[in-house]
């Protein structure tokens, strides 16, 4: 498993922007997809956004397409998730995920991830 954490959550305006890091450690990170995963209060754990090993491929779920972006720099072992126009809708826990195995498209399947970090708190206010 990987250590991660999360930062550059807050509290922001609708239409507003936050730029989510998350950082990595414990094994070699660019052989690894990483997706970023959201849970609100009362509401399950959902996908968000996921990036190939090699930044070569991402997918994100049609609440966020268009306004989110997710990127990485594995010289810096670190994921970023990218959030424009946020909405209220948006408000949760955000949390990043590393991929059990290296080199394959986990497709945002929750269960093919298996290190998750501590979550940041995203609030946006209407």
């Amino acid at each position: 498993q990987v250590h991660l954490v999360e930062s550059g959550g807050g509290l922001v305006q609708a239409g507003g922007s936050l730029r989510l890091s998350c950082a990595a450690s414990g094994r070699t990170f660019s052989a690894y997809a990483m997706g970023w995963f959201r849970q609100a209060p009362g509401k399950e754990r959902e996908f968000v956004a996921t990036i190939s090993w090699n930044g070569g491929r991402t997918a994100y779920a049609d609440s966020v397409k268009g306004r989110f972006t997710i990127s990485r720099d594995n010289a810096k072992n670190t994921v970023y998730l990218q959030m424009n126009s946020l909405k209220p809708e948006d408000t949760a826990v955000y949390y990043c995920a590393a991929d059990r195995d290296p080199y394959r498209w986990p497709m945002g399947v929750p269960q093919s991830y298996d290190s998750w970090g501590q979550g940041t708190q995203v609030t946006v206010s209407s």
